[in-house]
Formats: C-alpha cells, structure tokens, sequence
C-alpha cells in the first residue's frame, strides 16, 4: 500500500508523530474524503479485502465502500504511521437486539503519546466524526452526537467484557474486544453483499460529512443533513443520479447501480 497516495487521497501530509491529536486529524479528514457506500454490490463489483484490492478501488478508482473496506483499509494506513491497532467484532444493534458476531468491524487504536486508547471507526456509515475514548464513561460530545461507552454485562464467552456504544442515549453497537484479523470478517462481508436477507442488497447508499453536515444519496434520493435540518431531493432520472454521484462523492460511474438478482428474486411477486 502506497502510504503517500493514500494519505493524498484523503488530504492529509504524514503526520510527524503517531498521536491523539494526528489521529483525530486523520478519522475526520477519512470520513469527508472517503464515502460510506455500498455501490459495489448493486453493480455487480466483488468486494475484496485483499490489501492491493481496497488500496486500489479506494485510491486508484477513487470509491468508497462499507465497514470491512474502510476500516480495513484505514487499519493499515493507521500502523503504517506507527499507531498500535486492533480489529475488533462488533454486533449492530437492530432496534430490538444485537445483531451477529463479525455484523460490524470497527477498530481499537493506542498513540505514541499514551493518549486514548481510542474507537476509531470511518466505516459505520453515521458515526462520531473523531475517535472516541476508550477510557471513560463519561459522555463524550462530537458534532455528530453525544456519545457515550458502556460497559456491558459480562458472560462467559467475554471474560474481558463487551462495551456498548450509544449516540444520544440510544445504542449504536457492542463491541468484542478480542483482536481479530481482516481475514476473519471475510464470510460476513460475502454474506453482506450476497444474502437477499442483507440490509446491504436492498438499496443503494452512499454517505459522506463536509464541513456544512451530511451529504446523503439514498437509493435516488439526495439528502443533505445541515444543522439538524434534512432536506431530500429527488433524483428522477439516470443523469441526475450519476451526475450527483459525481458532483457530491466523486464518483464517476458508467451506469446506474441497480438491485442484486438475489435480493430481487427474495421479493414476492406483487398482484
């Protein structure tokens, strides 16, 4: 991985050391730069968690992609720079309960500087603009929410205990605090992008912050999220659609993403 290039592309020069500050620099600057989108499999495009394939459809091809690619990719620029990194298991909570092992993968960082260790996460799609710390539980105020680290009740199969994750008092995901390999999530993320059961199959996202909020294209609507105020638009035709995929993201496609052949097939025929 061409460490310069990367860091290019996300608008960053290489930090002179590892610390708190550089890495709060580093999450944001991801985040405005790199979008959270799931095109790739409502184009028909396998997703690889081969380090030489997220280098270059994040870099070279200029995408983004969803969590096992960004943070995936954004592990590795991390130790490059000499930060110490762990890829953890997350379970996303689904509004009733907690989802699957290996649901999410997010990332535990520890600094040159003894600060944190830190909750580095650029891919959950709407998170916390910088990294949160690991070692309060106090509420942590970001321009994305009030966050807040819990920790949850300890079993059996977690001896050190999971910690839960809420934005503005509501829960977010538990984390497993085991490390973990890329290799790991590999079976998750092919059922991520394959199953019709997947969030993922059934409509197309792409999302991104700017120094004004959120910039949003879901499925063929535009939403722009600016101080607590949504407004959405429409995008009625194939050009307005790749036309805004380009303007907002960068993203320059030869043809509209469109729904998986699984996922269709999962829908009942309509009378």
């Amino acid at each position: 991985m061409d460490i310069d290039a990367y860091l290019n592309r996300i608008g960053m020069e290489r930090p002179a050391v590892a610390d708190g500050a550089a890495l709060r620099e580093l999450h944001r600057a991801h985040q405005i730069a790199v979008p959270f989108e799931n095109l790739s499999i409502h184009l028909g495009e396998p997703i690889s968690l081969a380090e030489g394939d997220l280098f270059s459809k994040i870099v070279r091809s200029r995408r983004g992609g969803f969590c096992y690619e960004l943070n995936g990719a954004f592990a590795l620029v991390l130790e490059a720079l000499g930060y110490r990194v762990t890829r953890v298991a997350v379970r996303v909570f689904g509004g009733q309960r907690f989802g699957p092992p290996f649901d999410h993968l997010a990332l535990l960082v520890s600094t040159s500087d003894g600060s944190g260790p830190w909750l580095v996460d650029v891919g959950f799609g709407s998170h916390s603009t910088y990294p949160l710390s690991l070692s309060t539980r106090d509420d942590q105020d970001d321009p994305a929410g009030r966050f807040t680290l819990v920790d949850a009740p300890t079993l059996p199969e977690a001896p050190d205990g999971d910690l839960d994750v809420l934005k503005d008092g509501a829960p977010q995901y538990r984390i497993e605090r085991r490390a973990r390999s890329l290799d790991e999530f590999a079976p998750t993320c092919w059922y991520q992008q394959t199953s019709p059961d997947s969030h993922f199959t059934k409509g197309t996202i792409c999302t991104r912050i700017d120094d004004r909020g959120r910039i949003t294209i879901a499925d063929r609507t535009l939403i722009r999220t600016e101080g607590g105020t949504r407004t959405e638009q429409p995008l009625t035709t194939d050009e307005e659609l790749l036309a805004a995929y380009r303007d907002h993201f960068g993203i320059v496609l030869d043809r509209v993403p469109s729904r998986p052949a699984a996922a269709a097939r999962a829908v009942p025929a309509q009378p």
